[in-house]
């Protein structure tokens, strides 16, 4: 499907919207906060509302032709309904699908957004010229999604890609999950902070920042702050043992890491290189690439873009 589109990125606390031009740049933006407790009619009026006010930007006349929407899981996109959503408890086991469909008379399509994201930078930056490729996101969970030789992989019981919860650790922290020492103990913003706070009880530092986030401590780490700059170390060794067991499993040479906590950049994603090798057969470890998402917030709307030019 040719034309204009609009990419939605449905999030815990807000929400993004972006036009997306034929040639997939997104050339406007619109934001609201999401306001879930709301309840589903409430969401599916103020998303109609700004998609408008995208379309009146379309030059020539011209309308926006599908919309591509995608929030955290679960989901099943074959039915384009949210299931029960953890972060998202007001939009829990609603035909969110149908209802924009019916509201805008638009074609639209349903999806994770972890898997969002891996499709924009898959056509549209780190991923390009690959056929396959996982993308990593870390913020405040971490998740992955699996496109091999083109195409999403779901699993079974559309769950793959929970990397999340593997264990890089067995002595490590107890997860919230139940299992000790998981990636997601390591990387994700809430484990930053949680990790950050007990290192400086233990030497006796004070706490200025009584708000400090995952993205705050990256930044820290990047200005020279010795406990930030090791917390970002040993995240990046955990992310790199998790990589070299999806390389051995996958035999995928292209891992993309997005999300708040990406943004450290070589910070994190430098020990991973290094750790690779490590845990990996060395033929397998040098065919391994790991690099930033080139799309930072844009991604899953891209991604998003791509899924509503592919909507019936």
């Amino acid at each position: 499907m040719d034309g204009w589109v609009v990419g939605i990125d449905l999030g815990g606390t807000k929400t993004a919207l972006g036009l997306i031009s034929p040639d997939n740049r997104v050339v406007a933006h619109r934001r609201m906060p999401t306001n879930a407790d709301e309840g589903p009619s409430s969401v599916v009026e103020r998303i109609a509302h700004l998609v408008a006010d995208l379309e009146a930007e379309v030059p020539g006349g011209e309308r926006v032709a599908a919309l591509g929407i995608c929030c955290p899981g679960p989901v099943n996109h074959e039915t384009g309904t949210l299931l029960k959503l953890v972060n998202l408890p007001g939009l829990s086991n609603t035909p969110l699908r149908q209802l924009l469909a019916e509201r805008l008379n638009l074609p639209v399509r349903l999806e994770h957004d972890a898997k969002a994201a891996a499709l924009g930078d898959f056509y549209f930056g780190a991923g390009r010229g690959h056929r396959s490729m996982v993308y990593v996101v870390i913020g405040t969970g971490v998740g992955a999604a699996i496109i091999l030789n083109g195409r999403l992989y779901y699993g079974e019981t559309n769950a793959s890609g929970e990397v999340g919860h593997v264990s890089v650790d067995p002595d490590g922290e107890l997860c919230h999950c139940g299992t000790p020492g998981c990636l997601e103990t390591f990387t994700s913003g809430p484990s930053l902070v949680r990790r950050y706070r007990r290192a400086l009880q233990e030497a006796g530092a004070p706490i200025d920042e009584p708000t400090i986030t995952g993205e705050q401590i990256t930044h820290l780490a990047a200005q020279g702050d010795p406990i930030a700059a090791r917390l970002m170390e040993q995240s990046g060794r955990a992310l790199g043992i998790a990589i070299a067991s999806m390389a051995m499993i996958l035999n995928i040479e292209l891992y993309v890491i997005g999300g708040s906590v990406a943004k450290a950049g070589d910070l994190l994603l430098e020990p991973a290189r290094q750790t690779v090798p490590k845990y990996c057969f060395k033929a397998t470890a040098q065919h391994v690439q790991i690099k930033a998402s080139e799309l930072g917030d844009d991604g899953p709307i891209l991604g998003c873009g791509w899924l509503a030019r592919h909507a019936s």
